[in-house]
C-alpha cells in the first residue's frame, strides 16, 4: 500500500512539473506555380511567396514567481527542392528570460526593424520592401549575436522592444565579431501599437561599418514607420522608409500604402503601391522605381488557403530591379514583372 501511494505521488509530481513547462511544433509550407520576368521569363514551382515555409520549436517553462524561460527555434525550407537554408536555423535562434520586467532574449531573431518590415509590412519576393533590398526587408531582415529587450506591456495594445548586436551577421557584414573593430555591430528599436481598428509602429537600425574591410567607417541607418486603420469594409496601410545609400550618396526614400478588402468572409484582395526615390544613391534623379502589388488570399479553412498575386516593377533610367530571386534584369528603364498563384498551409 505504501509503495502504491509513493507511486502515485511520484506520478503527480512528475504530472505537475510536465504541466510546468510545454514545447510546441509548428510550422508552414508554402508552394506556387510562378511566371517571373527580367531580361527573359521564366516558369516554375518555387517555395515562400505568401509566407517563407519552415520548421520551428518554440517553448516555455514557467519557473514561478512570475518568471519563465523561453525558447525559440526555426528553420527555413524550400517546399520545390526539400532544401534547408545556408543557416539551419537562419529564422530564429535564441533563448530567452522573462517575467514582470520584460523579456530578455539572447541569439539569432528578427531585428526591430525586420519585424515590422516582415512580420506587419510583409517582406515577401513579391513585396517592395524584399525586391528594394531595404535593410528592415531583405539585409538586416534578422540579426545575429543579438541581445534583444522586449518592454512591460504599461499601456494595452503597445509593445516596444531594444535592441544590440555584437555581430549581426547580415548579408553586408561580418557573421560574427570582429576584435578590435566595429564591423558588424548594430542597434536598433522599435514602438508598435494596435488596439482596435488603428495600428501604428516605427522601428530604428544604425549598424557600424556596414562595409567590411574598408578603411572608411560607412554607417548604415534606416527608419520604417507605418499607420493603418480598419474601417470595417477596408483596412488601409501607409508606411514610410528612409535609409542611407552609401558614403555620400542621396538618401534613399520609399513612400507606399495597402488597401486590404474583405470581398467575402473567407476572401481578401490586397492592393499596395509604393515609389522609391535614389535606389542607387545617384545625385542624377533616374534611379527611381515605382511598383504595384495585388494579392489575394482564400482562406480554405484556419490553416490552409490558396492565392494568387501580381507585382509590377517599373524601372527608371537607373535601375534595375525585378522580383526578388527572378530572373536577372540588365537592362534599364524596363518593366518587370512577376505572377503566381499557390497554396499556403499553417500547422
Amino acid at each position: 500500500m505504501k509503495k502504491t501511494l509513493l507511486a502515485l505521488a511520484a506520478i503527480a509530481a512528475s504530472s505537475a512539473s510536465f504541466a510546468q513547462s510545454s514545447v510546441t511544433l509548428y510550422g508552414v509550407v508554402d508552394a506556387s506555380l510562378e511566371s517571373v520576368k527580367g531580361d527573359k521569363t521564366v516558369t516554375r514551382v518555387t517555395s515562400g511567396n505568401l509566407a517563407t515555409s519552415r520548421l520551428g520549436f518554440k517553448g516555455t517553462e514557467d519557473l514561478g514567481s512570475g518568471m519563465k524561460a523561453t525558447f525559440n527555434l526555426e528553420a527555413p525550407v524550400t517546399v520545390d527542392t526539400g532544401a534547408a537554408g545556408s543557416t539551419f536555423w537562419d529564422r530564429q535562434a535564441w533563448v530567452g528570460i522573462g517575467g514582470g520586467f520584460g523579456e530578455l532574449r539572447l541569439g539569432r531573431t528578427d531585428s526591430s526593424i525586420g519585424d515590422i518590415a516582415g512580420n506587419v509590412l510583409s517582406a515577401q519576393a513579391y513585396d517592395d520592401l524584399k525586391l528594394l533590398g531595404t535593410r528592415g526587408g531583405d539585409s538586416y531582415r534578422r540579426v545575429s549575436n543579438a541581445v534583444t529587450y522586449l518592454l512591460p506591456t504599461l499601456v494595452p495594445g503597445l509593445s516596444a522592444q531594444l535592441q544590440y548586436s555584437t555581430g549581426t551577421g547580415g548579408s553586408a557584414t561580418p557573421a560574427g565579431e570582429v576584435a578590435g573593430s566595429s564591423e558588424g555591430k548594430a542597434y536598433g528599436l522599435s514602438v508598435k501599437y494596435a488596439a482596435g481598428p488603428l495600428s501604428a509602429g516605427l522601428g530604428y537600425l544604425n549598424a557600424k561599418d556596414e562595409s567590411t574591410g574598408t578603411a572608411v567607417k560607412d554607417k548604415a541607418n534606416a527608419t520604417l514607420v507605418y499607420a493603418g486603420y480598419d474601417f470595417g469594409a477596408a483596412k488601409v496601410t501607409g508606411y514610410y522608409d528612409a535609409e542611407t545609400t552609401g558614403l555620400n550618396s542621396k538618401r534613399f526614400t520609399l513612400l507606399g500604402a495597402k488597401v486590404a478588402v474583405p470581398v467575402a468572409p473567407n476572401f481578401t484582395v490586397i492592393a499596395g503601391l509604393s515609389t522609391a526615390r535614389n535606389t542607387e544613391g545617384s545625385a542624377a534623379g533616374d534611379d527611381n522605381v515605382q511598383i504595384t502589388t495585388i494579392k489575394a488570399i482564400y482562406d480554405l479553412s484556419k490553416r490552409t488557403a490558396v492565392y494568387g498575386m501580381f507585382t509590377n516593377v517599373n524601372n527608371d533610367t537607373g535601375t534595375l530591379y525585378g522580383v526578388s530571386g527572378g530572373p536577372t534584369v540588365s537592362v534599364a528603364d524596363k518593366t518587370t514583372h512577376g505572377i503566381a498563384v499557390g497554396i499556403r498551409h499553417a500547422f
